[in-house]
Parts: C-alpha cells; sequence; structure tokens
C-alpha cells in the first residue's frame, strides 16, 4: 500500500501513521502530502520525512475542476494507491473521488452517523456533542463517498463524554484515540 495525505492544518493521523509506517506497524509506504494551507504544519513534517508535498488551494486554482485534477495528478504522480483525509477540510472533487474509490479514508471527530454531514468539522463536533448531552463520543473511520461523512464505516472507537467536559477536554479526549484508530483500519484495508 502507497499511502498520501490530504492536510489542512497539523495532520496529526497523517504523521502516526507515517510514523507507524517506519517502525513496521504498519505494511505501506508513505509517498505524499498535499495542503490546502501553504503555512500548515503538515507540510512542514511531511517535507522533512521526505514525503513528496505539494501546496493545491483554491486560492492557487479558483477553477474547483482544475483544482480537482492537479490534486488527483500529484497524487497519481507520487504512486499513491491510498489516500488518507487528516483533518482535510475541503470537499474533493470528483476525480480524486473516482481515481481512490474504496481507498479514500477519513476520520471523523464523533460516533458516525450521530454528528456528521456538511458544517460538521473539528470543533464544531465537539460542540454539537457537548450541546446535545451526550453520554459518550469517540471517532469513527470511513470510506470517503461524494456524500459527505456518509461512506461505509471501518473502524469507531468510543471515549466517554463526562459531566466536566468543556470543548478543550472533550476534543483532547477524541484526539488521543484517533492515530491508533486510523492504523486499525488501515491496517485491515492493507490485509489481502
Amino acid at each position: 500500500m502507497k499511502l498520501a495525505f490530504l492536510a489542512s492544518h497539523g495532520g496529526s493521523a497523517a504523521k502516526h501513521l507515517v510514523q507507524a509506517c517506519r517502525e513496521g506497524a504498519l505494511d505501506a509506504v508513505p509517498v505524499a502530502l498535499v495542503s490546502n494551507n501553504s503555512t500548515s504544519a503538515a507540510l512542514a513534517w511531511a517535507r522533512a520525512a521526505g514525503l513528496r508535498t505539494a501546496h493545491l488551494s483554491s486560492a492557487r486554482y479558483p477553477d474547483a475542476g482544475e483544482l480537482d485534477e492537479r490534486i488527483c495528478s500529484f497524487l497519481l504522480d507520487s504512486g499513491a494507491d491510498t489516500l488518507v483525509l487528516s483533518g482535510y477540510m475541503r470537499e474533493l472533487g470528483p476525480r480524486v473521488l473516482n481515481a481512490f474509490a474504496g481507498r479514500l479514508v477519513n476520520i471523523h471527530p464523533s460516533l458516525l452517523p450521530r454528528h456528521g454531514g456538511r458544517g460538521m468539522y473539528g470543533d464544531r463536533v465537539h460542540e454539537a456533542v457537548l450541546a446535545a448531552g451526550d453520554t459518550e463520543s469517540g471517532a469513527t473511520v470511513h470510506l470517503v463517498t461524494a456524500g459527505i461523512d456518509e461512506g461505509p464505516m471501518l473502524a469507531q472507537s468510543r471515549v466517554p463524554v463526562l459531566p466536566s467536559d468543556d470543548l478543550a477536554s472533550l476534543k483532547a479526549r477524541v484526539q488521543a484515540v484517533e492515530g491508533d484508530l486510523m492504523l486499525r483500519a488501515l491496517q485491515e484495508l492493507a490485509r489481502p
């Protein structure tokens, strides 16, 4: 399996997976990372780790079709056969979706289908969990399809929501399980 990543900020799940590959915990080779944010920490650590990197964004390519084509071409040229979203804050275009169909993976910071869909990302998800009075939350790894957060689930990890939780404490607890959850899901995906 040759892994590429899309990240908007730190790309912590991607970083965790690159380390797992280098330590032999995941039978895969990390090859590339694309970010829509030219100052993202993900671009910096990916370059330092020897991955091919690119900043491809709507600021540089305002036509959505051209941006989709640029991202798809870069990823395919890198040799990637599996694509992991690691906090990527943009919708994917049809070329990328088709090129990596069945091998395009995302992690969402809730127990899907709860608190998923358009507009539900990052802190908004944790705020929705707290506002709903949920007693548990967690993370879900799923295959990416054209519908936002609607693809088949590959794995979930649950964490309690404590009465004393605020946004920061719940977010930290969920993020603490995301890396290993994504690793387990990709280990399963890599099995013949």
